[in-house]
């Protein structure tokens, strides 16, 4: 899928978007930290954000939920917009780190597709705006792995053919989930036993992991520098378009489909700020922006109608209902004491020789 594909239709959704913040600039001055993973935002809106309302935009990255999470709990503050996945959004509920939202600065909630809002991390949708979706593969290069093998299985990140040339991910969630799925059992088992095994499997797996990267995999995929790794299909499609090499292959196990959602954290400084500026990402106009720049998949209905059918239809993109029923698992916050398994867990894996 190329950015070629995408119908911008800038105009008229430009006249959307400036009627849903109200049009023209604000009375609003000050500042909003944004912090948000790395390759997942087109910055250049920042500059139409400030014009509109007059608020400078200072933001940051992140590699990982667990990096977000860890910098939060350990009291880093200063942070307005943050940008967690679904089930960390859960987590971050249950341990009182976000600060509920006023919805009536935030009108063009009204845009997000209704079988996104209330969630079950979020079952009152009290606490978080969707920001884009999408699901997890196995992204190769087709030059580098044999003519029919089975890349539609996660089997093949443990096939020694590929030593040296497999990319697995740097946290913990994502990697112990992947184990999970090879083995047969739910993304979101609370069974020790099941979690434990599954890290067995990726002790074994380890001396063919070339590395557990994050957005260092973009320059490895690209250069032709691995043969297989794990990411997210949004992420594919930037890459395909610098290495036409690459091709996307979901397994048959299952995988996991994620949301990632706009929350405060507890003690945001600049809380109404900070919602009009998920109101701001919530427009046509910034939405289109950022479908064009990341390649990740839009919540908002009418970012959705301003692109090319063929986009649309993606079945990886957008994803219908058999298809999410028979392929995907969503992350659901689990307990406290798997939550430190988990951890655990993967401080076993990364000190396995």
């Amino acid at each position: 899928m190329k950015k070629k594909l995408i119908s911008l239709a800038l105009a008229g959704a430009s006249l959307l978007s400036l009627a849903a913040c109200g049009g023209g600039t604000t009375a609003a001055k000050g500042e909003v930290n944004v912090y948000n993973w790395g390759e997942y935002i087109d910055e250049s809106i920042f500059d139409e954000f400030t014009a509109q309302t007059g608020i400078q935009v200072n933001y940051q990255t992140y590699e990982s939920n667990e990096a977000l999470y860890g910098k939060l709990a350990g009291g880093a503050t200063g942070y307005d917009v943050i940008i967690p996945s679904d089930y960390m959004i859960g987590q971050m509920i249950e341990e009182d780190m976000l600060e509920p939202l006023n919805f009536d600065n935030i009108p063009n909630f009204s845009d997000v597709d209704g079988s996104l809002k209330n969630p079950e991390y979020d079952p009152e949708n009290l606490y978080s705006v969707p920001y884009m979706f999408g699901i997890l593969g196995i992204i190769y290069n087709t030059t580098l792995v044999d003519e029919g093998e089975d890349m539609e299985t996660w089997d093949v990140l443990w096939n020694e053919k590929y030593s040296n040339d497999i990319l697995m991910f740097n946290n913990s969630r994502d990697t112990i989930g992947i184990a999970l799925k090879k083995l047969g059992y739910s993304y979101n088992t609370t069974d020790p036993a099941q979690v434990t095994q599954a890290v067995d499997e990726l002790v074994a797996q380890k001396p063919l992991v070339q590395a557990y990267v994050m957005d260092d995999i973009f320059q490895k995929l690209e250069g032709g520098n691995a043969a297989i790794g794990v990411y997210y299909y949004g992420d594919y499609l930037t890459m395909e378009e610098n290495n036409s090499d690459l091709a996307f292959a979901l397994p048959r196990e299952g995988t996991n489909r994620y949301v990632d959602a706009m929350c405060i954290p507890k003690g945001s400084e600049n809380k109404e700020n900070a919602e009009a500026f998920i109101n701001f990402m919530c427009s046509t106009d910034a939405g289109v922006k950022n479908v064009e720049a990341t390649w990740y998949s839009s919540p908002l209905l009418s970012v959705r109608e301003a692109l090319d059918p063929e986009v649309v239809d993606d079945p990886f993109a957008y994803p219908d209902e058999a298809f999410m029923a028979q392929q995907c698992e969503t992350f659901a916050c689990l307990p406290a004491d798997i939550r430190a398994l988990y951890n655990d867990q993967w401080v076993r894996l990364m000190n396995a020789s």
